[in-house]
């Protein structure tokens, strides 16, 4: 029997157990169904199967595309296995080349802000190179890894991060230690050239990696995509990750007492922070966060705010995995509820988190910070304060 004779068998087995598993649903749910006074079940009018509308926004349409590629039974259908299908359409999977279709198939491209333009013309290519890398940060099986966030001129936070709660420490067997995320900022940007600093800086601190990519707001989803691949291939027996930006307080004491009370079984999914539901994206161009209609349209899955978000190492590598089947889309904390989404999980919220700050009158009350894990924003002089306060043997809260 040839191969493709055999997929179709295969195909036809396939959708009879499907089809006996949905009598066997339905039958079971038919005592549940809903009935009219006479005890008669109630038939619906409408049609049951409706075919779904296309969306017309163009990361829909493309997300559409990569779920297809991504069907197996699509794939069957067509006398193929899933991995023959990707390589047929590798261009659609990581080209870095400008898509020069993107103008023609987005309505009104030519009036969008430079940096749609930018983001929607390359927004296929995850190949950039570690121009500084730290290959040996994680030989020792860190138990939590320190994630932050940074831009190359950011010097001053970075070293207030170091003096306080980013300190690269040993509790017990217990082994913490950290890493800056950064991308290249070139002249264009108008950015002065910093590299012989940041190069002396990783040389000292050996706690920088640095991609050859342009570091903006909307690449920031691309930061999240590199640096899941750097763990997946030099941190991959990391226990725990906290990632987030350079201008919060993190707790570092209260995060570590939290994970050691973790079950095995809750530790294995673990994705908590300032959670945000029921949101979609922003259609005021002067907001920061605007998106057209003609890019996308829906809602957003749950996702923790990008300010700062802890999970396990774990499912870093799993989210790795699934950024291929989901293309990029230019608001990083978005894009990775969207990974979960596919992953059949959600972020979880926890009270620690604090991207939106605390109230003003608990800001200088020390106390107010001993029971959180993170609280955004601090400056580089308020993060030094904050940690050294809560240092104090004495401290009675």
């Amino acid at each position: 029997m040839s191969v493709g004779r055999r997929r179709l068998k295969l195909l036809g087995v396939l959708m009879m157990v499907n089809f006996f598993i949905y009598l066997i649903v339905e039958v079971s749910k038919s005592d549940s169904q809903d009935k009219n006074a006479k005890g008669q079940i109630i038939v619906p009018r409408g049609k049951f199967w409706k075919k779904p509308t296309p969306s017309k926004a163009y990361w829909n349409k493309e997300q559409r595309k990569l779920d297809q590629l991504y069907n197996p039974i699509l794939a069957l259908l067509a006398n193929m296995t899933v991995e023959e299908n990707l390589a047929l359409n590798a261009s659609l999977l990581n080209s870095c080349d400008a898509d020069s279709a993107v103008p023609s198939e987005v309505k009104d491209f030519g009036n969008l802000p430079e940096r749609y333009k930018d983001f929607l013309s390359y927004m296929r290519c995850k190949n950039y190179s570690l121009v500084i890398d730290q290959p040996h940060k994680c030989n020792n099986k860190p138990f939590l890894l320190l994630a932050i966030k940074s831009l190359t001129p950011h010097f001053d936070r970075r070293q207030a991060i170091r003096e306080s709660w980013g300190k690269e420490i040993n509790v017990g067997d217990l082994t913490v230690v950290r890493v800056f995320l950064l991308g290249e900022t070139p002249p264009e940007d108008y950015f002065p050239d910093l590299s012989d600093i940041v190069k002396y800086e990783s040389e000292t601190h050996k706690d920088v990696l640095l991609w050859d990519y342009r570091d903006t707001f909307f690449n920031l989803t691309l930061k999240e995509v590199l640096f899941l691949k750097w763990v997946s291939t030099s941190c991959a027996d990391v226990q725990f990750i906290f990632k987030g930006d350079d201008d919060v307080f993190v707790n570092t004491h209260q995060i570590l007492d939290y994970l050691k009370s973790l079950s095995v079984e809750k530790a294995k999914d673990l994705f908590i922070g300032d959670v945000i539901k029921d949101a979609g994206p922003h259609r005021d161009k002067k907001l920061k966060y605007y998106i057209p209609e003609t890019i996308y349209e829906g809602s957003y899955p749950p996702y923790a705010g990008g300010g700062g978000f802890l999970y396990s190492g774990k499912l870093a590598l799993r989210l790795y995995n699934v950024t291929d089947q989901v293309i990029l889309y230019p608001i990083d904390d978005v894009y990775t509820g969207m990974c979960l989404k596919k992953l059949g999980l959600a972020p979880e919220k926890h009270k620690g988190f604090k991207t939106f700050d605390i109230d003003e009158k608990q800001k200088k009350n020390i106390c107010s910070y001993t029971n959180l894990m993170l609280v955004h924003s601090r400056n580089p002089q308020e993060m030094i304060k904050i940690w050294s306060q809560l240092q104090d043997p004495h401290l009675n809260c």
